[in-house]
């Protein structure tokens, strides 16, 4: 046992000074200043790929038409993704004249037979298409947005000429312990982000708030390459943009761009979400991605193996627990202020006991990502 525990004592060491580097990034990433900005002037295409998302749909297309942003220079395409219940019907039926809109359906463009590994890929690929903006602007159709949102968007890409950007994301967590754990695994992922587009170190984002260039888009071969893989149409596709434009890869710190979406709300829904996630793990071409997602995936395998230890050996117990609370002091001072910009901060009262789920989750959700499969969206995804 006691090189076991000086492996993980070493592991754990490494794991803070990662993570106090992305606290340090985090902090220098000032937020953007968007006061002396003029009007914009950025045409811009909403794309939004949905499938079965007839509850969500009334408070988006609400959402979206208060906008601020000048209506003449924004459109909303919504590409239906072979839906099962009154999502198209909702599509056909809502009237926004001042929003300019296109509703396009999947099914009716698909002629090939046989499935697609990647139906929203090609819903999005679809959207872009038809897309008569210069920036597009790709979100969810369960989020919402704050007012000045999409105006936030076209003041830092035109002051930066980025050609992709990564924006904040928040969970709207619900009163159960699924909802807040989600919430607060949430922020350290959204702090790691940020942190990781600022020092260039990691090509990471979120689907449901980026925007990239059309132009940019078809460049790199927009999907092509990675339309073999279920999920990935965010931190793939930014990285092949990555590799083609290195400096113009940002992201857009600032709470007015930030897009909220609710928390799932059962852990079946929640490893389903996050096992899609990991699945990507070996696909990223990246691969400093893989390397700091391994040494997570250690860290907390090691403390699974101590915890099984603590059964036979009281002495391993003391050990496991003493290790997760220098993993909690290490992780606190980084989610305390990630968890500050989102408004969040009330929810960190919890962090502490979430420590053991946690662990356990990120070993089931790492290994299923490798080796299992999944459900999105009513699908039977497989590795």
């Amino acid at each position: 046992m006691p090189l076991f525990l000086l492996i993980l004592a070493l592991l754990l060491l490494t794991y803070g000074g990662l993570i106090d580097y992305f606290r340090r990034a985090w902090e220098a990433l000032i937020p953007f200043n968007n006061k002396k900005a003029k009007e914009p002037i950025t045409a811009i295409s909403i794309i939004i790929s949905l499938r079965n998302e007839e509850k969500n749909i009334p408070g988006l297309l609400e959402s979206l038409s208060n906008q601020s942003y000048p209506k003449h220079l924004f459109e909303v395409i919504l590409v239906d993704d072979h839906s099962e219940d009154k999502s198209w019907e909702l599509l056909n039926s809502f009237d926004y004249k001042s929003m300019k809109h296109q509703v396009i359906s999947l099914a009716a463009i698909l002629q090939q037979n046989g499935e697609l590994k990647s139906y929203k890929k090609k819903a999005l690929e679809t959207a872009i298409q038809h897309a008569t903006g210069n920036l597009i602007v790709a979100t969810d159709a369960d989020c919402r947005f704050e007012t000045d949102w999409l105006l936030t968007i076209a003041h830092y890409y035109e002051s930066t000429g980025a050609k992709f950007i990564a924006a904040p994301v928040k969970i709207i967590p619900t009163k159960t312990f699924v909802g807040i754990f989600q919430l607060l695994d949430f922020i350290s992922l959204q702090g790691i982000t940020a942190a990781s587009v600022f020092k260039k170190k990691l090509s990471m984002c979120n689907g449901a708030n980026l925007a990239y260039e059309k132009a940019v888009f078809e460049e790199v071969g927009g999907f092509a390459g990675i339309d073999k893989i279920a999920s990935g149409d965010d931190m793939l596709l930014m990285h092949k943009i990555y590799l083609k434009y290195p400096d113009k890869v940002v992201y857009l710190k600032h709470r007015a761009a930030i897009v909220s979406t609710e928390a799932v709300h059962s852990w079946k829904e929640f490893f389903q979400q996050r096992i899609r996630w990991a699945s990507k793990a070996t696909h990223y071409q990246d691969k400093r991605i893989f390397w700091v997602l391994l040494l997570v995936y250690l860290v907390n395998v090691c403390f699974g193996v101590l915890l099984v230890m603590a059964f036979f050996n009281s002495t391993a117990l003391f050990f496991f627990f003493l290790l997760l609370i220098g993993k909690w002091l290490l992780e606190q001072p980084f989610m305390a202020s990630v968890s500050t910009f989102y408004g969040q901060s009330k929810y960190m009262i919890w962090f502490p006991f979430m420590q053991p789920v946690h662990i356990l989750y990120t070993i089931i959700a790492g290994w299923l990502g490798q080796f299992g499969q999944f459900e999105w969206k009513g699908r039977r995804v497989k590795k």
